[in-house]
């Protein structure tokens, strides 16, 4: 008995305590990472006209909708800018942040033929989910670099190199952190509970307008009720950031603070709770 157990290439061990996060298994894992995303970047836009320009069109888009109605009409853009540039500027981590969130909670329960059938470490599914859209976001960031260098060559904005433009990786980090981890807690919820599939939907759409995506924080009065709760969105530093780096508005980086802890005690929580959910969820399914 003891020599045919020699020969298993995996050992699951059931005795493995829900709050510790095996690295190397992760790692073992990696082809099927691969796979996974590569799935999720071809059933996307699978029988689309459009294909993988939907990764430009929709930001673009929503961007010169948010340009026409809030910048030009209600001249809620920041002076001095492009609005379309302004507006991109927000509305792509705004994206990154929503489909990552909107996907990562629905894991558990869209793998779930899978996850009952087959095992691996589950926290490969929402890693995959997360770098899958990195691929959007990294092609949406680039397409707002080309619109920079068109306005800056017709005169309408001037591009110049600043020192905090070095903190664009921490931004991007603090991003995926923050969606990923509230993703994975929300997952937990969803095995149990599929009311917050629904609500999910509306409570970003919701939490859009609760941040400067659709105007600058400057806007906001200081001192006042609704500026406070504004600034208690984990997203308004960051998005704030993402203009100050790309466009050099004013921003107070101390408040990146915040949004930092928030994102490392998002993901820790989100991890622990995913990890919990998942042992349970082959029962409740």
């Amino acid at each position: 008995m003891v020599k045919d157990q020699e020969h298993w290439n995996v050992v699951i061990d059931p005795r493995r305590p829900w709050w510790v996060v095996d690295l190397r298994e992760l790692w073992r894992y990696r082809d099927l990472l691969k796979l996974l995303v590569r799935r999720d970047l071809l059933a996307v836009y699978k029988q689309t006209i459009l294909g993988p320009a939907w990764q430009v069109v929709q930001p673009l888009l929503t961007s010169i909708m948010f340009a026409v109605v809030f910048g030009m009409m209600a001249r809620l853009a920041e002076p001095g800018y492009p609005p379309l540039l302004f507006y991109m500027s927000g509305v792509v981590p705004w994206l990154f942040f929503a489909s990552v969130l909107n996907r990562t909670a629905q894991t558990l329960v869209f793998n779930a033929q899978l996850m009952t059938k087959v095992y691996y470490p589950r926290l490969i599914s929402p890693m995959a989910t997360t770098l899958s859209a990195s691929v959007s976001f990294f092609t949406q960031l680039a397409t707002f670099s080309l619109f920079a260098v068109y306005f800056h060559l017709m005169g309408e904005f001037t591009m110049r190199f600043r020192p905090d433009a070095a903190l664009l990786p921490l931004l991007i980090i603090v991003l995926m952190m923050i969606a990923g981890g509230l993703g994975l807690l929300v997952s937990a919820l969803t095995t149990k509970f599929r009311d917050f599939t629904v609500l999910l939907g509306f409570g970003v759409q919701l939490l859009m307008f609760m941040s400067p995506v659709i105007f600058p924080l400057s806007r906001v009065p200081e001192g006042s009720t609704l500026r406070t709760v504004i600034e208690l969105n984990p997203m308004t530093p960051v998005i704030e950031g993402f203009r100050a780096v790309l466009l050099g508005t004013p921003m107070d980086w101390g408040t990146m603070l915040y949004a930092v802890g928030f994102a490392v005690g998002s993901t820790v929580v989100g991890i622990l709770i995913f990890q919990r959910a998942e042992r349970s969820f082959a029962d409740v399914v």
